[in-house]
């Protein structure tokens, strides 16, 4: 990062065409980390595996804790896809994380030059946390808030999702997003056995984007393989089989790839890794529960 903050964002951020293959990893906040550890873990982020960004997941309702990501972010060198978290109680309390992440968009210097995006949701579609129509609105309204300020707006979620709900706003919702922001977790599908075979599954969600997107840039913003299950991970096949090594597998698959994912339409196809460690949510980490990594990870950022 420069001495000083820039005056402008011309020329800030690379061409979209130029972020595909690796970026970064999926980074769990429930625990409210410390500017501190955000700072080590990013940095980490940057230098050892060569991310080029941090995608936010969960929230932390703690009083400026952006401001922590953004100066987080501006050491380490990394640039953030924030979210807006709706979570699963059903509440609004979705507009108060809103409201808080856009005065720290607005007020520090520093946000809007390590501010990518802004999605809204993860998943929010999946989840019915909201009505396809008022998501569409709210996501309408961000824009021409955000703006002001150089930053895009988007919905993180499953072609699924889109899929299920096309025609009751979903389709609205996916004509308001600057970019497509995909869940691609084909662990999931009632067809999955094991990760080397996964290929034909990342193809068909991917594919369903590229057709009903209007030729929009697309990044896989959640995407892996766990490593076990768990209560909130469980398979939709009996074939499905989670390990490390399908874990591994997977962003093997990826990262092989990378050509593919270049010549996307759109722009190219930039992948995070759910998630940095087990430590933010079990079977998704490329670090283990005791902060070792579970297999090497270095990932093509480029090709």
């Amino acid at each position: 990062m420069p001495g000083s903050v820039p005056n402008s964002l011309n020329g800030w951020w690379c061409n979209q065409r130029d972020e595909y293959a690796f970026l970064g990893f999926g980074y769990e906040v429930t625990a409210c980390q410390s500017r501190a550890k955000m700072t080590a873990e990013f940095r980490d982020i940057r230098q050892r595996f060569r991310g080029r960004y941090v995608r936010i997941y969960g929230a932390c309702d703690r009083r400026g804790f952006y401001n922590d990501v953004v100066e987080a972010a501006w050491t380490a060198g990394v640039g953030v896809h924030s979210l807006i978290w709706f979570g699963f109680q059903g509440d609004n309390s979705w507009r108060r994380r809103k409201d808080e992440l856009f005065s720290v968009l607005f007020s520090n210097p520093k946000a809007k030059f390590v501010t990518r995006v802004v999605q809204f949701g993860s998943e929010p579609l999946f989840d019915n946390a909201i009505n396809a129509f008022e998501l569409a609105s709210e996501v309408r309204r961000a824009k021409k808030s955000l703006k002001q300020i150089g930053v895009p707006v988007t919905v993180s979620d499953l072609a699924y999702s889109y899929q299920r709900g096309y025609n009751s706003g979903a389709r609205e919702v996916l004509a308001e997003v600057d970019t497509v922001h995909a869940h691609i977790l084909p662990f999931f599908s009632a067809r999955a056995s094991t990760a080397r075979n996964s290929w034909p599954l990342v193809v068909e969600d991917l594919n369903w984007f590229i057709k009903n997107s209007g030729g929009k840039k697309v990044y896989f913003s959640q995407s892996g393989w766990p490593s076990e299950t768990s209560s909130g991970v469980r398979a939709n096949s009996p074939r499905a089989v989670a390990n490390v090594q399908n874990e591994k597998d997977y962003y093997t698959l990826l990262d092989g790839r990378c050509s593919y994912f270049k010549n996307v339409p759109g722009g190219g196809v930039g992948w995070f890794a759910h998630i940095y460690s087990d430590q933010h949510e079990v079977g998704y980490g490329i670090y283990n529960r005791r902060g070792g990594l579970k297999f090497p990870f270095s990932p093509r950022t480029s090709c």
